[in-house]
């Protein structure tokens, strides 16, 4: 006899509907938008035609695993001797990989693939917005912002890892939203007279395991991956705690712990590990790969731990101590600064940008007192500044409110920022929050679905019997175009520093708001 706390009441969390015509065209629009910005002179900054910033870290990698690859399932290897250690996984640079066998050691080469996932970045996150709203329009608003956020677009147009990553973890967190969705419909769809005394199986969870494919290829990218890893995961299992107690299972905890986390465990943890285990295929498989015979060489003591363990696991745990070492080694204390330094509570409000590009010329036809290019990591403020707000805003939707709609992008927000509080003496930079702002933006979007119901009905037109549902115009509508459509403005109004332009330098400086910015 199944034990029940409460009479069933199971999270209605209705299918998500169909697009309509409309938001066809609308998401046509946004994807021709997506793809003008993000490949509009891509190949065209380069420093006499070599990479720029931390392109030549992760370019020359890429380049080193094109000219050794020897078949296409192993890939070629990085070794990169003129910056010493290679400190990120091999995925990233795999990825960039392909573009310059197509395109060669060239601009567009090495930028291609990004360019690529970030359009494609821009569409995962309508449809994380439309998961998490079951509304076309939110889809449509968080559209627009992805396409007219500075932080996505030049992640997108430069040869770096982060465009990657953070296409993998909005991939992740849209399929976690769908799993949430099935699993709910799945427990309202069984009959509690049905249920074992340890709760209802909730079958085969396809979707909690593409969201570990996509962990596991975030983690593969950069290390930060990990963090998601943690939160994605108590998130998957509280919210099927969660479900299980709103459909009237008497001991809930218990009945996750039971039936759902292991299959968590391995879906979210044991997959992405195989996953990343499987991007250093082309390292153990060469001779020549950086501390691949760290044991037989005498790099590794034979005092140490690693020395017990077979040869190849032992150098390759090596590395990555190697690595970490170097990276907790990159702190403020220590002495090494940057100009371009930032803490994460700066990220909030886009405090400190990063310069990529800058260039100044007497001689120019556009101003007789000189011109300047440049290209910012540049945060559209419009969206960055609402960051704190709309957070806000959606915790207390959340927690008093109880909304659990905007759970999921506080957990994923949270995973990307919290973990840089506990090493905030490390030397950051703004780019380590690019994964922060597809939360924001479903955040913005959900919040302006919200908003576009307030108010009188300002216009409306009526339906005819072959229209489902009436068109209106409210005021909360009205504001939520207009603040579109500031977003936009202001997008254009700051684009000759994220695409430099050449502009007069008095009109460069007009641009620089604040002091940080400079």
């Amino acid at each position: 006899m199944t034990r029940l706390a409460a009479p069933p009441r199971p999270l209605q969390l209705g299918p998500v509907p169909r697009r309509g015509r409309a938001e066809w065209v609308c998401t046509l629009v946004i994807a021709l938008a997506a793809i003008a910005t993000r490949f509009f002179g891509l190949a065209q900054v380069s420093s006499a035609g070599t990479p720029i910033f931390d392109e030549k870290h992760y370019v020359p990698q890429a380049w080193d695993m094109v000219e050794s690859q020897r078949d296409i399932v192993l890939g070629g290897i990085e070794s990169n001797p003129g910056y010493g250690l290679v400190v990120h996984p091999p995925l990233g640079k795999q990825l960039i990989a392909l573009g310059e066998m197509v395109f060669g050691y060239t601009p567009m080469g090495w930028r291609v693939m990004v360019a690529l996932f970030g359009c494609a970045t821009v569409f995962m996150i309508m449809a994380l917005a439309r998961q998490l709203s079951a509304s076309g329009a939110v889809a449509i608003m968080a559209g627009v912002l992805a396409t007219c956020d500075g932080v996505l677009l030049i992640t997108a147009r430069f040869g770096l890892l982060d465009g990657f990553q953070v296409f993998f973890i909005v991939a992740a967190a849209w399929a976690l939203a769908r799993d949430v969705r099935q699993c709910a419909a799945r427990l309202r769809a069984s009959s509690p007279a049905d249920w074992p005394e340890r709760g209802p199986r909730l079958g085969y969870r396809w979707w909690r395991f593409t969201a570990g494919v996509f962990l596991g290829l975030a983690l593969s990218v950069k290390w930060s991956g990990l963090y998601y890893i943690v939160f994605f995961g108590l998130f998957s299992v509280g919210m099927d705690a969660y479900l299980r107690r709103r459909a009237g299972v008497r001991k809930p905890v218990q009945s996750m712990l039971l039936r759902d986390a292991p299959a968590a465990i391995a879906s979210l943890a044991v997959l992405p590990g195989a996953l990343y285990l499987w991007s250093w295929r082309a390292w153990f498989s060469r001779e020549t790969s950086v501390y691949r015979h760290a044991m037989e060489d005498g790099t590794i003591d034979s005092s140490s731990p690693l020395s017990h363990l077979p040869h190849a696991l032992g150098s390759w745990l090596y590395y990555h101590f190697s690595v970490l070492k170097f990276h907790s080694s990159l702190t403020s204390s220590s002495g090494h600064s940057h100009p371009w330094d930032s803490k994460p509570w700066s990220w909030l409000v886009a405090a400190r940008p990063v310069l990529y590009s800058s260039s100044t010329s007497d001689r120019c036809w556009i101003s007789r007192h000189g011109c300047h290019h440049a290209i910012y990591l540049f945060g559209t403020p419009a969206i960055w500044w609402l960051t704190v707000p709309v957070i806000l805003w959606a915790l207390w939707r959340l927690v008093l409110r109880r909304r659990l709609v905007y759970l999921l992008p506080l957990v994923g927000f949270a995973a990307g920022f919290l973990p840089w509080l506990a090493s905030y003496d490390r030397q950051m930079y703004f780019f380590y929050a690019a994964p922060l702002v597809p939360f924001t933006i479903c955040l913005l979007a959900l919040a302006g679905g919200r908003i576009a119901t307030w108010g009188r009905v300002l216009a409306a037109s009526y339906p005819s019997p072959q229209q489902r549902y009436p068109m209106y115009l409210t005021t909360g509508g009205l504001i939520t175009a207009l603040y579109l459509a500031l977003v936009i403005a202001m997008f254009l109004y700051f684009s000759p520093i994220l695409f430099g332009y050449w502009v007069s330098e008095s009109w460069y400086q007009s641009l620089l708001w604040l002091p940080s910015w400079q």
